[in-house]
């Protein structure tokens, strides 16, 4: 018997509104999207191959027509849609509703070709009412929404596509950049450069503790004489010195002190008393980007890991879509939070009205509700707490807390401000300043505290009171202390920070932003150094790049217009055509296609965009110092002087020091650790790009290079001695033989130390220091065991399986830090990310990424001309590349908008 068939984009969605339908119903999923523009050259359809179209995947001569194709990944979901789909009498699309998933529905249906009616099937959240009701009040495809997502992704595949080529000829190969990613890099990287330029200032207070009717509080000292004392905002970042109109007394330390001694004997009183009654409204319900923030504040989670964990939450029926611009509540969510409130709080933490919310920010897309607790009654996070692990647990929780607040009564209270003045020896007047906060009625407080877990046990912390005072009134100074301060750069931005900024300037979409930032840190541009985002060398030179030759590209208003004009064309106000074409050839000035070209790409030096001044004045005359980015990693460099410099050292902490010191090591060579008593080569201990090595001698012209060994992790560059330099040089080492007189070595790998026999099987080792320890008998006990992918210790985390092949994906430890593996392709995790912070989805864009690239391809070693002492190689000249003819414009022509049609 035929029954309807419901695609929609996600298993556990599929499963979870299948238990809704019942067997009436079969529920299938499309696994994402079942078609894309090609990945790579073997997916280009035989008639493309070696076109300027089956090249970048979209056809810009005619129309921008994409060249779609079904994955290989993919084929097998697309053989089970079909056949499910001959036995139904119905078909429904029930993918979200956004851009993404009104283009995932359109996909499913032109591949699929029904000839059943269609019907789109629309919906919030995953109840059972919600699912009846979308299955009643069935749509047609919107094709606005998927013109608007399709100009998007052929606008991402030109930007990418082009300027991939252009940082592999101009700065390295593996680069790439994105609309929005090399914007959201730019940010990072114009932060770090304020750090780098910024020049501390100090300046000194006293801070007093004064006590009245034996009740002590602080105060600082604000004014000498009726003059301001300086403070923070009060400095050039650019100096360290005050700003030329600051008009301030600027405290140093012993001015401070000699204040300090001559109010020893003064006589302290109020001079004013200040009481403003204040009210605190809640805060808005969640959206895509602000749950991003708080659960970064709060929970230390990246973006990706709680937009993973609230896909998760949506999909399984807990709340709504997590994917929203809309601070709207459904009156069925005003009336569940209310009928909370009023239970668990009482009716006077009720306001009398429900509170509504409205939104200024640029492109805000008003098509959902917010996030929120699904279902008429909302579930509390103790009753759900048996049937969510941790992460989904604590999002519940925040989410649940924040929509109960935001229908409260605002918190009430009074703020107080007191000025306490004396006068010291020398006739000045000093006033001392106290501030002070007291809650009278905590409202929304009750239920909800920004940065805090217990909003019953912070009360207390949000309140700050002060004794009773009044104007005139003595008090005594039991302790004057002058205090250091010191200006602070810029913070580094966080994953939360980052967020509230491109949403702020309007710069992408509130749901890509999770992807965005994980795509920055995992193609190697920011990595993490606790929660801060740092921005690497290479950063430095591509946004460099693209400043100065496709400054449009990473101009923050500009890619803010590109998103209103998207906009434009998901509400049928525009055709995404006319749109592309006027961004790829150009309208009045230079298009893509032009800036792209070889004449324009001759203008661009790559040495110049790969050099990254340091914003410090040379040293006693010295000329100035630089970072360069070269093939190898990035090095400094001073008029041919030159060190390689770590990955892991931030951009603002190179000062001037730190350049002297790093170029004076290497000039040395290293740490002579001592001699090799077979070579009568020296052994000399340096710094690399990967870390602190060993090398036998001195590079010599004309002969192989040196000998090397990278020092165990346990070691450092000043402690290790020659008995452990020459463990290390002999590596691999000889274990013996086993039983069968197969030879059995240990030696160091790139992901981590192992066992290696003459036949090539091979057995991870627990730690480094086992290379020179383990024996014959254990190397055999372990060669006696099953062998497994990667490590044998335990999993860091276990994540799930691998859309692709079905194999669990795994987080192990290697020798080079953390890693991804499905037991075939392993990848590594950029640095700053954590094991835990790796969400299913990255880790196998990670492996995919990684898998794309194919094998690693071993290097030959290169003889070059040796000579005893240092010399700085020549490079040659790059060879021209020949012009390419552009092609020929052609007049936008109307496009119809996409239709269904067979494939």
């Amino acid at each position: 018997m035929a029954k309807p068939l419901v695609i929609v984009e996600s298993p556990a969605k599929a499963r979870t509104i299948g238990e809704f339908l019942g067997d009436d119903y079969v529920v299938e999923s499309s696994v994402g999207h079942v078609r894309d523009l090609p990945s790579s050259a073997a997916e280009v359809p035989e008639k493309l191959k070696g076109t300027p179209a089956g090249k970048l995947g979209v056809d810009v001569e005619n129309h921008f027509e994409p060249v779609y194709v079904i994955p290989a990944n993919k084929k097998k979901v697309v053989a089970a849609l079909r056949k499910a789909l001959k036995g139904a009498d119905e078909l429904y699309l029930a993918t979200d509703e956004d851009r993404e998933g009104e283009a995932i529905s359109w996909h499913v249906q032109e591949v699929l070709n029904p000839k059943v009616p269609v019907k789109r099937m629309v919906f919030h959240e995953i109840t059972p009412h919600a699912i009846e009701e979308a299955i009643e009040h069935g749509r047609e495809l919107d094709m606005k929404l998927v013109e608007a997502q399709e100009g998007r992704r052929v606008l991402d595949r030109l930007v990418g596509w082009d300027l991939f080529d252009v940082l592999r000829r101009k700065v390295g190969p593996g680069l790439s950049a994105g609309r929005v990613q090399s914007v959201a890099t730019r940010l990072v990287v114009e932060r770090e450069r304020a750090r780098m330029a910024f020049r501390s200032g100090e300046y000194w207070d006293l801070m007093a503790v004064f006590t009245a009717e034996g009740a002590p509080f602080d105060a600082r000292l604000l004014e000498v004489d009726g003059r301001r004392l300086a403070v923070g905002r009060d400095f050039d970042a650019d100096t360290g010195r005050l700003a030329d109109d600051a008009e301030v007394l600027h405290l140093d330390g012993s001015g401070a002190a000699a204040l300090r001694e001559r109010l020893g004997s003064a006589e302290f009183s109020v001079r004013s008393v200040e009481s403003k009654p204040y009210t605190s409204n809640p805060k808005p319900p969640f959206i895509t980007s602000t749950i991003q923030q708080e659960a970064g504040r709060k929970l230390g989670f990246s973006a990706s890991r709680t937009m993973a964990v609230a896909q998760r939450l949506y999909e399984r029926g807990y709340i709504t879509y997590m994917r929203t611009d809309s601070v709207n509540l459904s009156s069925q969510a005003v009336s569940a939070a209310r009928t909370q409130i009023r239970e668990r709080y009482g009716a006077e933490y009720l306001p009398d009205k429900p509170r509504s919310y409205s939104r200024k920010v640029k492109n805000a897309q008003e098509a959902h509700e917010a996030i929120r607790p699904s279902g008429e009654t909302f579930r509390l996070p103790d009753d759900v707490a048996g049937e969510l692990d941790t992460d989904e647990r604590r999002v519940y929780d925040l989410v649940w807390k924040r929509t109960i607040a935001c229908q409260m009564a605002a918190a009430r209270g009074h703020d107080l401000s007191v000025r306490v003045a004396g006068t010291s020896t020398a006739d000045e007047t000093c006033t001392f300043a106290a501030s002070g906060r007291t809650i009278e009625f905590p409202g929304f407080l009750r239920a909800y505290v920004e940065g805090a877990d217990d909003p019953d046990a912070q009360l207390e912390d949000r309140e700050s009171p002060l004794p009773p005072l009044s104007e005139g009134q003595a008090v005594d100074c039991d302790e004057l202390e002058p205090t250091s301060h010191i200006t602070k750069p810029p913070a580094r931005y966080t994953e939360a920070s980052l967020v509230k900024e491109l949403e702020e300037r309007g710069i992408g979409r509130p749901s890509t932003y999770a992807s965005v930032i994980g795509t920055i840190q995992n193609r190697g541009y920011v990595w993490k150094k606790g929660s801060a985002l740092v921005p690497a060398w290479v950063a430095f030179a591509v946004v460099q790049l693209l400043e100065r030759h496709f400054s449009h590209l990473v101009d923050y208003g500009f890619t803010a217009r590109m998103e209103e004009d998207l906009d434009v064309i998901a509400r049928g106000e525009g055709e995404s055509e006319k749109w592309l074409h006027q961004f790829y050839f150009g309208n009045g000035q230079a298009g893509l296609r032009d800036l792209v070209s070889d004449e324009h790409l001759e203008e661009i030096d790559p040495r110049e965009v790969n050099c990254v001044h340091l914003y410090h004045d040379p040293v006693d005359g010295e000329l100035e110092a630089v970072v360069r980015v070269g093939r190898y990693g990035p090095y400094l460099d001073r008029d041919g002087d030159t060190a390689s410099l770590p990955d892991d050292v931030p951009p603002d902490e190179l000062t001037p020091e730190a350049v002297e010191e790093r170029l004076a090591r290497a000039k040395e060579g290293g740490r002579i650790v001592g001699k090799d008593p077979e070579s009568g080569l020296e052994i000399i201990a340096k710094d690399g790009r990967f870390g602190p090595f060993l090398q036998l001698g001195e590079l010599v012209e004309g002969e192989d290079k040196p000998k090397t060994a990278s020092l165990f992790a346990s070691m450092s560059l000043e402690s290790v001695d020659l008995e452990t330099a020459l463990a290390l040089l002999s590596l691999p080492r000889v274990v013996g033989q086993d039983s069968e007189g197969r030879e059995i070595t240990a030696q160091n790998g790139r992901y981590g130390a192992y066992l290696k026999r003459a036949d090539g099987e091979s057995r991870s080792l627990d730690s480094e220091e086992q290379i020179f320890t383990v024996t014959v008998a254990e190397a055999e006990a372990l060669y006696a065991q099953p062998k497994r992918r990667g490590k044998t210790r335990k999993a860091l985390a276990e994540l799930g399986e691998h859309p692709d092949n079905g194999k669990p994906v795994k987080i192990l430890e290697g020798r080079f830090g953390p890693y991804a593996t499905d037991g075939i392709t392993n990848a590594s995790i950029p640095r700053g990310r954590t094991p835990e912070e790796i969400t299913l989805n990255e880790a196998v864009e990670m492996l995919r990424d990684r898998l794309a690239k194919g094998p690693t391809k071993k290097k030959t070693k290169k003889k070059a001309k040796r000579k005893p002492a240092k010399k700085k190689a020549k490079k040659k000249p790059a060879k021209k590349k020949a012009k390419k003819k552009p092609a020929k414009k052609k007049a936008p022509a109307k496009r119809k908008a996409p239709a269904t049609k067979k494939p």
